[in-house]
């Protein structure tokens, strides 16, 4: 195997297994648009990185990480209803983004792949940053993991019990900013979300308890990968596409599962 699809591969996985428990959550909480303007954030980020004159991906990092705060302090506030402002936010960040990279003039810029992805050229850096980041996001994950399920299934009686809920949910904002910065590299700025809801809303047909979803939202999305890629060199598609595209099938799949199942029974 290519040393190109070797860390492509990796890449993905590495994307995919934190991505499954997080999506869990996201999927549990109605969550997916905050994902999206997260994602289309990233391009804002790219865009002050280049007009800044650092690196890109610690814009990206940053024009996350910066949403997620502004959406936490603004949460529940105002006359103004939270998906209005999360649509906002959203398509605000991405025009502005778009524009600020124009005004930016960077020829050598290669736009597609930060809207959709370049897995195939992932590089060793961008592993140790993947993994790296990864790794932070599930540590931050597990220690919230308890108080966080509470919130879900019911946010005033957590906090009557006493749970940090303004807390919580700013951890687990900041968690998924920095998961979403670390996989547009694998499906881009415009699919991130997808790679999020997709495997876990497929988990959720098979699993009976929180963590079972979990585990098999990241298998599902790390098959994905694996899947996507093959597809992709294959048949000379987009990498990134490709990987969201195996997880919708397996999405259907898991819908047809239980039909299936009832089915042989008889």
């Amino acid at each position: 195997m290519d040393e190109f699809l070797i860390r492509a591969v990796a890449a993905g996985i590495g994307v995919a297994v934190v991505a499954g428990p997080l999506g869990a959550f996201v999927v549990w909480r109605r969550m997916a648009f905050f994902g999206d303007t997260l994602a289309h954030s990233a391009l804002l980020g790219i865009a002050i990185g280049l007009l800044a004159g650092f690196n890109l991906t610690i814009g990206v990092f940053a024009a996350c990480i910066g949403v997620a705060l502004a959406l936490a302090g603004i949460r529940g506030r105002g006359a103004i209803a939270g998906d209005t402002m999360l649509g906002i936010i959203s398509h605000g960040t991405l025009a502005l983004g778009l524009v600020a990279v124009a005004f930016a003039g960077s020829a050598g810029l290669n736009l597609l792949a930060y809207l959709f992805g370049d897995i195939l050229a992932v590089t060793a850096i961008d592993l140790i940053w993947i993994y790296g980041v990864g790794a932070i996001a599930l540590a931050g994950l597990a220690i919230i993991w308890r108080p966080l399920l509470a919130i879900t299934v019911h946010e005033d009686l957590a906090a009557a019990e006493g749970a940090p809920v303004k807390t919580i949910n700013l951890t687990f904002m900041l968690v998924m900013a920095l998961v979403v910065a670390a996989a547009m590299k694998v499906v881009g700025i415009l699919l991130v979300a997808a790679l999020l809801i997709i495997p876990a809303a497929a988990a959720r047909q098979f699993a009976r308890t929180p963590e079972q979803m979990a585990v098999i939202a990241a298998l599902i999305g790390g098959l994905s990968v694996v899947a996507g890629l093959g597809g992709s060199l294959s048949l000379d598609t987009p990498a990134g596409p490709s990987i969201v595209v195996a997880a919708l099938f397996g999405f259907i799949l898991s819908l047809l599962a239980p039909n299936f199942g009832a089915s042989k029974q008889r």
